[in-house]
């Protein structure tokens, strides 16, 4: 059967985050690099996508292209890995010190790919700065969703923060589902199908996510947003990737873990 049993799903999530926690530094940014990269492809193409036909819902559509290539060449994202790392340990598969270490190069290789897409994205959309940003309708886009995940938290102060964290978990309670709806089916459509679900759900939501934040903030500042480092990592980085490692492990790694796992029985 293309089918696979929610018992069999969580057995397949520990080998998994055993398997990731246990790889080479070298293999953990390379992969990282990729998928940060493959996401800013994904979010300029659901940027480009509701600004061609003014359904932001279109742009949702398309987004989760990013995340299936991610997951079917078994490539590293930090937000995937907040679910599959931390019931790994608890189940005693793997120590505590290889969470941290996966965490901390994936995020870093997530970050260097993300960030490298993003400027060779402005490169190629502005004509190396020769073509002014407010004339082209997606790269406007861009500078006001960038400036709308910083500058308007920040306006709110304690709020936004805690606005920024609230959103950052609901989004990571669904990329981590599709992550695990892959576990779901053992073809290929059938793990797209599954995968293309709640990740279609989150981005149509606008719910804020570390890794893809990663290319549109840093993209959005290169083409003139006025937002600062600080704003960017007070306000959007470290609550979006807290409220991120939150809503994973807890709703998605933990509750699948506390439902099927024999182990945990």
């Amino acid at each position: 059967m293309a089918y696979v049993k929610p018992e069999e799903i969580v057995e397949n999530m520990l080998q998994a985050g055993a398997k990731k926690a246990g790889l080479p530094t070298r293999q953990l940014l390379i992969r990282g690099f990729l998928s940060g990269a493959f996401l800013g492809y994904a979010t300029t193409l659901a940027i480009l996508a509701a600004t061609q036909t003014g359904w932001g819902i279109v742009g949702a559509l398309v987004f989760p292209v990013g995340f299936v290539m991610i997951i079917l060449l078994g490539l590293e994202l930090a937000t995937g890995n907040f679910a599959l790392i931390p019931i790994a340990v608890k189940d005693q598969r793997i120590p505590f010190g290889h969470l941290l270490r996966n965490w901390t190069w994936v995020l870093f290789g997530n970050l260097i790919g993300s960030i490298t897409y993003a400027y060779l994205y402005c490169v190629v959309a502005t004509k190396m700065g020769s073509i002014d940003p407010a004339t082209i309708p997606a790269l406007q886009r861009t500078i006001v969703i960038a400036e709308t995940k910083t500058l308007e938290y920040a306006k709110l102060g304690l709020d936004g923060t805690i606005a920024a964290f609230t959103s950052a978990l609901l989004c990571n309670w669904m990329v981590t589902l599709g992550a695990v709806m892959a576990f779901t089916s053992t073809t290929t459509i059938g793990k797209i199908a599954a995968m293309w679900l709640p990740i279609m759900t989150f981005f149509g939501l606008g719910y804020e996510h570390a890794i893809v934040n990663m290319f549109v903030i840093p993209a959005g500042m290169w083409l003139g947003a006025d937002i600062t480092l600080a704003d960017w990592w007070v306000w959007n980085g470290l609550p979006v990737i807290a409220g991120n490692l939150f809503g994973g492990m807890i709703f998605t790694g933990f509750m699948l873990y506390w439902s099927y796992s024999k182990t945990s029985h």
